[in-house]
């Protein structure tokens, strides 16, 4: 577990508050010639008064990193508070939520101005908001000022210091402290024989999440019989992913979204993840994966990128692939973002359509099958097999219907030794282009042709379907591997 360090200019800021076992000030931190904490994690808290460049505050934080440990403020983020053009940039997409917020509450205000500590705030319907900042810009106090002009904007973010905080502010300020760090204040809670903590990303609003619930609690099972914790997290564990050691993300990841965060956090923070943010980003856009298999050889349907939906385009299409085809956004899954086109007319109206969301569009090849193949792939070797049939009377596994309800073909789990071997041959030479992460190949077979439709960076893994076959063995086998990774990161040793 992480061991706290509080930083104060002067031990007298502190004076509201419990006494805390390692308070030091700053010059006391600066000029320690020892480690001022043998633990093995450290959690700095820098509660100076400026964090200014070339401030005491600032310096704290920098030789934090220095010394490998992990520090709230960061020095990116104590620069990026520096100047409204930087921290401005990760204020664009919260102002819309803010919009909404101050809509519900009513009243005529035109400015609000409201404290984070931790991640956390008072200030009613704005919660949520305050957590989403925080993620952003990771820092013990922050004060924000919004103003309404055609709509709510970000007019300035500051950084009180603890000195500042009085009466009934001092008391939000001690609860969130409390609960950031309720871990560490609470002390060790492994049970005996847990040698690690492993995070489980999971979102309980998913609709179609890559994992059941029964399958969740089995990785969990297998988990603690190999001595790792595994605990269950959503989104506001963001800030104390680091006192884990690894992540598993069992949420659908995007690029645009907080899965592809805490992934690039956890990577920083040294934790052993799945999925790595390499593979997210080679995974989650078709155009990237269409160039990829081509260009090393893996077969895939006839492709072609298209960047415009002129005339002489579309009749292009039609010559090279022939109709019906295939139209893809680069970013879709779950049979989102895809669409068969049967005539000139709708392939036209189509690429309008998608144009408009991605500056480029993916075309291949109609190629029919009652069932895709989906060979997981975990380090290189195969994890499982399915075959997943198409859906009732349509072309697609998932069928995602104008009600709104989406209907799914069934699936049949098979033997990896029952995988044809062309099939499987293919599946881990494209797998391997990811990466060695845990990987689901989707193939379609045609006789002796066989080419791979995608590769998913986040594979279903589900109880009653993918574990049909391997059982309980199956979690346990991802489970080993977390554990052989974990136990090579302890040791220094290449993953």
């Amino acid at each position: 577990m992480s061991q706290v360090i509080i930083l104060v200019d002067d031990p007298a800021d502190w004076a509201a508050y419990y006494p805390a076992r390692n308070l030091l000030s700053a010059r006391d931190y600066l000029q320690a010639t020892e480690p001022v904490c043998t633990d093995k994690k450290v959690q700095v808290i820098n509660l100076c008064r400026s964090y200014k460049y070339l401030s005491p505050g600032y310096y704290c934080s920098l030789l934090a990193e220095a010394r490998g440990q992990r520090v709230m403020p960061s020095v990116r983020t104590v620069n990026d508070l520096s100047h409204k053009a930087l921290y401005g940039l990760h204020f664009e997409r919260f102002e819309s939520a803010l919009d909404k917020a101050m809509k519900k509450q009513g009243g005529d205000a035109t400015k609000v101005t409201f404290n984070i500590y931790f991640g956390q705030t008072e200030q009613e319907g704005l919660t949520e908001l305050a957590r989403q900042i925080f993620d952003q810009l990771p820092c013990p106090i922050l004060r924000v000022s919004f103003r309404r002009r055609d709509q709510w904007v970000l007019e300035a973010i500051r950084t009180p210091s603890l000195k500042q905080v009085k009466g009934a502010e001092e008391d939000q300020f001690a609860r969130a402290l409390e609960q950031f760090n309720a871990r560490v204040w609470r002390g060790p809670r492994r049970r005996r024989g847990e040698r690690y903590d492993l995070a489980m990303l999971v979102n309980e609003q998913e609709a179609m999440p890559p994992s059941n619930r029964t399958a969740l609690k089995r990785f969990r099972q297998a988990g603690r019989q190999l001595g790792i914790k595994v605990e269950q997290v959503g989104r506001d564990a963001y800030a104390r992913l680091g006192e884990y050691d690894g992540l598993f993300i069992r949420e659908t990841t995007a690029i645009d979204h907080h899965t592809y965060q805490f992934a690039r956090k956890a990577e920083q923070e040294g934790l052993v993840v799945i999925d790595d943010p390499r593979s997210i980003l080679r995974c989650t856009n078709k155009i990237y994966l269409a160039e990829l298999m081509q260009s090393n050889g893996v077969p895939v349907p006839p492709t072609a990128f298209v960047f415009s939906a002129s005339a002489e385009q579309v009749d292009g299409l039609i010559g090279e692939l022939g109709l019906p085809m295939v139209l893809k956004i680069p970013d879709g899954s779950f049979s989102r973002g895809i669409s068969k086109v049967e005539d000139r007319e709708t392939l036209a109206t189509a690429l309008h359509g998608y144009l408009k969301q991605s500056a480029v569009v993916l075309a291949q090849a109609f190629m029919y099958t009652d069932y895709d193949w989906r060979i997981g792939v975990l380090n290189n070797r195969p994890l499982f097999a399915c075959q997943y049939f198409m859906s009732k009377g349509h072309w697609q596994i998932y069928h995602h219907k104008d009600s709104g309800k989406t209907a799914s073909g069934n699936a049949r789990t098979v033997p990896i030794r029952e995988v044809p071997p062309k099939v499987l041959r293919v599946a881990l030479k494209a797998a391997r282009l990811m990466g060695n992460g845990l990987y689901g190949v989707d193939l379609k077979q045609s006789g002796d042709q066989v080419v791979v439709m995608e590769v998913n960076d986040n594979p279903n893994i589900d109880a009653g379907v993918e574990d049909l076959w391997l059982g309980e063995d199956l979690y346990r086998q991802v489970m080993l591997e977390f554990l052989r990774r974990m136990e090579a990161r302890r040791l220094g040793l290449p993953l």
